[in-house]
């Protein structure tokens, strides 16, 4: 028996590893959701025909990562630890970030398409960065433009509410402040770093893509952003109905997950899982394996070292800093304004 680590949730998995190293769980079985039928595999309305399921069936059961692989997720399998983690992947049956349908999502009990008809600024944050003193600003600019329109949505990248509910409490929050736990929100928008923020109009499409922007300057000799830069350019999309890209650039500019990120964060998923359970080595691991596929995602490699007792921001942050500098790799990706 395995266990099944998805986004949110866990359960066993009925499978074993066979002498080709592939997870085979029983055909007749539910498996990601899906059941086997006389005419393929099939999920409430959708169905994956026999003809192309039969790529990961075998004689001994289903292959589970190709099936996953089939069926818009990754699969991530731990054969040491008896675990699998899976990931958004591609194809028909993923949830694709695309600009014209910003990835809908439910978290804390508020639904991303509960405010259509309102523009929404999705500001991704966390505890464990100097952002988390631009909570205050944020809620400013949400009392300020509420009622123009705005809604602020604030997402904390952090593992443990506990740890983001001080910030949120000392805001004064009144905007819909949520805890993004399990990574699933960051995933949906592909978010490597924080602060990040992510504008969307009234008929749920992105009109500005993953920007680097702060809400205080308490860091721009770090950052060199400068905060009334990204209130300027909030206020004219509000009020203006500008939001400074042409939908064309909009589109140039959407960063889509490449297949090696999106490998990356589901063994961030599984290290997750293996470090609440107190497997720390196997979580350091699989830490390790997705630094190697993604070295540029800093909500990764930061926002998880507390797992492994690395302080966020000591002596390992700034050699994090240290390397991707040498690397040419962007911490910050702000977009024009």
């Amino acid at each position: 028996m395995f266990t099944a680590v998805e986004a949110g949730r866990e359960h066993p998995l009925d499978a074993r590893i066979d002498d080709r190293g592939r997870l085979l769980a029983p055909i007749d079985r539910p498996l990601l959701g899906w059941v086997r039928k006389p005419h393929g595999w099939c999920r409430a309305e959708a169905c994956l025909p026999a003809a192309r399921a039969a790529a990961a069936e075998t004689p001994e059961g289903v292959d589970v990562a190709a099936f996953a692989a089939l069926v818009g997720k990754i699969a991530v399998i731990d054969p040491v630890e008896r675990a699998v983690a899976f990931g958004a992947g591609e194809g028909p049956f993923a949830q694709a970030l695309s600009v014209d349908d910003a990835p809908d999502f439910t978290l804390d009990g508020v639904s991303l398409s509960d405010l259509r008809g309102r523009k929404v600024a999705l500001v991704f944050w966390a505890s464990w960065c100097g952002c988390r003193y631009d909570l205050p600003a944020w809620q400013e600019r949400h009392a300020e433009l509420e009622s123009a329109g705005l809604t602020v949505v604030s997402v904390a990248l952090d593992r443990s509410a506990d740890d983001a509910r001080r910030w949120i409490e000392e805001a004064g929050a009144t905007h819909p402040a949520l805890v993004d736990a399990e990574g699933t929100v960051a995933e949906l928008y592909n978010v490597i770093n924080v602060p990040t923020v992510v504008w969307i109009d009234e008929e749920g499409r992105i009109a500005r893509p993953q920007d680097t922007q702060t809400a205080t300057d308490l860091f721009r000799s770090m950052n060199g952003l400068d905060p009334e830069v990204s209130r300027a350019a909030l206020r004219r999309w509000v009020l203006d109905r500008d939001p400074g890209l042409t939908p064309g650039q909009v589109r140039e500019r959407l960063r889509v997950p490449t297949a090696a990120e999106r490998r990356a964060r589901t063994h961030a998923r599984l290290a997750v899982w293996l470090a609440r359970a107190g497997r720390d080595g196997a979580a350091r691991r699989h830490l390790g394996e997705a630094a190697a596929l993604a070295p540029h995602d800093v909500s990764i490699r930061r926002g998880l070292m507390s797992l492994t007792g690395e302080d966020p921001f000591g002596d390992a942050y700034f050699e994090l800093r240290e390397e991707l500098e040498r690397a040419n790799i962007p911490i910050y990706r702000p977009l024009e304004a």
